[in-house]
């Protein structure tokens, strides 16, 4: 089998090309993939040469993480059926040597039927968003965790654990937002500059800039307050002890989505609790992923890209 890929041969050396599939199974699903999301997080360390290495790492390697597709082919043992649309957490389907270490911006994808979660078709272009919706889902959940009261950034991430904090019956976060023309698409929250910020007092600070702002967050706690660090952080964080000392400061990672997070978060969406809607600001053919990438690496007005993989 031959698909159209994006393939990122090195750093910042980005095209769509031919790529072999590996033969699909009993268990295996392939999937044509209709719309796939460029990540601004993992996928800019790829493109950038700066994505510290773990096991699977290298080049050539498919990008992206954020399917969403029509399921063409279905094996015996999966119990789906071809004409069901599904979200695809990226696929390792390639052969020759190309790595699909996340592996979901392809034309065509085969996968375990595990790993996919049924969407409904009218959910649209944001039906690539489910692993980043489920990420936001689970900073929020776990034992004994507070909803954020202040949330700092509003790119996507953000303003996903400011819906969900709402969808979820909790008050009405403050999101901080450095960059004006970020401030707009708040659905029923406040984004201000955090200059304008006078409180000390939050009981649980949510950061979702990628940023060491540790030492800027920690005396805006209160007594014993927490804060999470939802990004992803390339460089080593420090923070000065003895304000952190007298806040008796928590610090929480919240790591990837888990497979329960898609579960509760494909609820939500289906059910109207959580809006998708305006996240997606900019979209391209597949065939022009160099322009995409780099609209969506380094245009600050660009919330999230999108691939359209019709035309492929």
């Amino acid at each position: 089998m031959q698909t159209q890929a994006i393939i990122l041969s090195a750093p910042r050396s980005i095209g769509l090309a031919e790529a072999g599939l590996k033969a699909p199974g009993a268990a295996d699903l392939v999937v044509a993939v209709r719309h796939s999301g460029i990540s601004t997080g993992t996928e800019r360390l790829f493109w950038q040469g700066t994505m510290p290495p773990f096991p699977g790492m290298g080049y050539p390697l498919v990008p992206g993480y954020e399917s969403f597709g029509e399921v063409v082919e279905a094996g015996v043992e999966t119990g789906f059926r071809p004409g069901e649309w599904v979200f695809v957490p990226g696929a390792n389907c390639y052969e020759n040597g190309l790595r699909g270490l996340f592996g979901g911006a392809s034309a065509t994808l085969v996968t375990p039927a595990s790993r996919v979660s049924r969407l409904d078709r009218g959910v649209g272009p944001e039906g690539a968003l489910l692993a980043l919706a489920a990420t936001a889902r689970h900073a929020l959940a776990g034992f004994g965790t507070a909803l954020p009261e202040l949330i700092v950034g509003h790119g996507v991430l953000g303003r996903l654990l400011a819906r969900l904090t709402l969808a979820a019956g909790g008050a009405a976060p403050t999101v901080w937002e450095t960059n004006p023309t970020r401030r707009d698409g708040a659905l029923g929250y406040e984004v201000i500059d955090p200059e304008t910020d006078p409180r000390r007092d939050y009981r649980s600070i949510y950061d979702a800039s990628g940023v060491d702002l540790l030492d800027t967050l920690i005396p805006r706690l209160q007594k014993g307050g927490e804060i999470v660090l939802a990004g992803f952080y390339t460089q080593p964080l420090s923070f000065a002890f003895p304000p952190a000392f007298m806040k008796e400061a928590r610090i929480r990672i919240a790591a990837e989505w888990q497979a329960d997070d898609l579960v509760a978060t494909r609820a939500l969406i289906e059910s109207g609790a959580l809006s998708l809607a305006g996240l997606i600001t900019h979209r391209s053919k597949a065939a022009e992923a160099p322009a995409a990438y780099d609209t969506a690496f380094n245009d600050p007005a660009c919330l999230k890209m999108i691939l359209d993989w019709s035309a492929t």
